[in-house]
């Protein structure tokens, strides 16, 4: 079982620890020694805290034995994107701004997931302040893609996607404000959820939009997903946006049993409204044809345009990025990366009536959103329009032809959304099926992911990653 612990899963491994099958020191162990082997190929940590992850999960493993068994995270592995404060750890946001920036205190979801008794490994690479990218003029080199290390990882939560794909850890918390945790999720074939807004705390998340931030877990399995989406939400009084509901029991919904709900399939955001790549279009259809023949009721809907959405949510957050970087911007320019900056100074360029007017246009879009949920239960879109494309295509603005508005129609309407991996391109790179429901019915979009997921065999398949010994070892056998 050892040479496989790094593939073990939050639920797997959480069985083997109440049985006493497996000790939390005996997993970190092995996840500590997988970072070291294989890290320096894909570059997803910036900080690996492997001194205070021993030391929790002996603490964990001591505490299991004595009868505290906390729950299915109590001695479980995770690791963080490093926008995420930690108490005495620094949060670098990947910039040379905050290189030397130490927290004093945890951020909400860090103090809910280490009182559940989970272990940190580490930060995780980001692109800088959560924008841009993928850049090579930051103090920290981007991510690659484990199933092709020459390929993007998607996004800002670029690391947490390339670290729970490679199996470094089982678990990975991103920020999500346009997509950026289902679109890595996308492109490394994981599930990645956007909880509905103000279901779990932003406390202590460096913020990108005050409008559109969350905090979202990455796993390999829908379960773990729900797992850890019942460690981290909740209601905190000094989150402004965080909401004061009932958290329902997310791992409990997962029973398998679609019949009759109701999927609105946004096929026109993939036929005719977004340039999309033929497989991902087969995937998505192929994922519809599960889902019906599993006994939901699958019909078309529309929806307003992925540009509609785009145009909304980028003036909105530029505003935004210029309220949260004025000073900096002003003062420190030069020490942004290039990526940075091309988001950045629009947003001073940005008025208050171009702000209003693209707030009231988000009003417009959600009301249209509700209304196509009085019909149905979920909807069904592709995450993103093409295949993980090349890092050295990845140019200024083409990170947002690679999403092409998809992610943010669910960001706008600020309802839950999980992707989802839905098959494997000819050259072996996952396709994603996202899933997006009405606010605070989290729990309808993972119950129709799991169930999708366990009918299909996408999970068996993991990266052909090497270590960095068996490619150095191949190097001398060759010559």
């Amino acid at each position: 079982m050892t040479g496989e612990l790094h593939h073990l899963t939050i639920a797997e491994g959480a069985r083997l620890i109440g049985r006493g099958e497996l000790s939390p020191v005996e997993w970190t162990e092995r996840l500590l020694e997988r970072i070291d082997a294989v890290d320096p190929l894909l570059d997803s940590f910036i900080t690996v805290t492997g001194d205070q992850a021993l030391t929790q999960a002996r603490r964990a493993d001591e505490e299991i034995r004595e009868g505290n068994h906390r729950g299915p995270l109590h001695g479980v592995p995770f690791a963080l994107k490093d926008v995420i404060d930690t108490a005495g750890i620094r949060t670098t946001a990947a910039s040379k701004i905050c290189v030397d920036r130490v927290p004093v205190r945890d951020a909400a979801v860090v103090r809910r997931l280490t009182s559940a008794g989970a272990t940190l490994l580490g930060k995780l690479t980001t692109h800088e302040f959560a924008q841009g990218g993928p850049s090579f003029d930051l103090p920290w080199p981007p991510a690659r893609n484990p199933w092709d290390r020459r390929r993007f990882t998607g996004s800002t939560s670029s690391g947490a996607g390339a670290a729970v794909a490679a199996g470094l850890t089982p678990a990975a918390l991103g920020t999500d404000q346009g997509g950026s945790v289902r679109h890595p999720a996308a492109h490394c074939g994981l599930v990645g959820l956007k909880p509905t807004n103000g279901l779990v705390s932003r406390v202590g998340a460096i913020p990108n939009s005050y409008s559109f931030d969350c905090v979202g877990p990455m796993t390999w399995t829908v379960e773990d997903c729900a797992i850890v989406l019942q460690a981290i939400a909740g209601h905190d009084p000094e989150d402004p946006g965080s909401a004061d509901v009932t958290i329902p029991d997310y791992p409990a919904a997962l029973t398998g049993d679609v019949r009759g709900m109701k999927v609105g399939l946004v096929r026109h955001f993939h036929d005719s409204d977004v340039e999309t790549n033929a497989e991902v279009k087969a995937g998505v259809e192929r994922a519809a044809q599960v889902l019906g023949d599993l006994g939901a009721e699958v019909h078309d809907v529309r929806l307003p345009s992925p540009a509609e959405f785009a145009a909304c949510q980028w003036t909105i957050t530029c505003a935004e990025l210029n309220a949260v970087h004025e000073d900096n911007l002003r003062h420190r320019l030069e020490d942004f990366g290039e990526n940075t900056r091309y988001r950045l100074v629009p947003g001073a360029m940005t008025g208050a009536v171009d702000y209003i007017q693209a707030q009231r246009l988000r009003r417009d879009l959600i009301r249209r959103i509700d209304a196509v949920f009085e019909d149905v239960d979920v909807l069904l879109t592709a995450t993103v329009p093409v295949l993980a494309p090349l890092i050295e295509d990845m140019k200024l603005s083409s990170i947002f032809a690679s999403r092409g508005g998809m992610n943010m129609a669910f960001s706008v309407g600020g309802g839950p959304a999980v992707s989802v991996c839905c098959g494997f391109s000819e050259e072996g790179l996952p396709l994603s099926l996202q899933i997006a429901g009405r606010p605070f019915d989290d729990t309808a979009v993972l119950k129709l992911a799991h169930a999708y997921e366990q009918a299909t065999p996408w999970r068996d398949r993991r990266p052909p990653i090497e270590t960095n010994e068996q490619i150095e070892g191949a190097k001398v056998s060759h010559g």
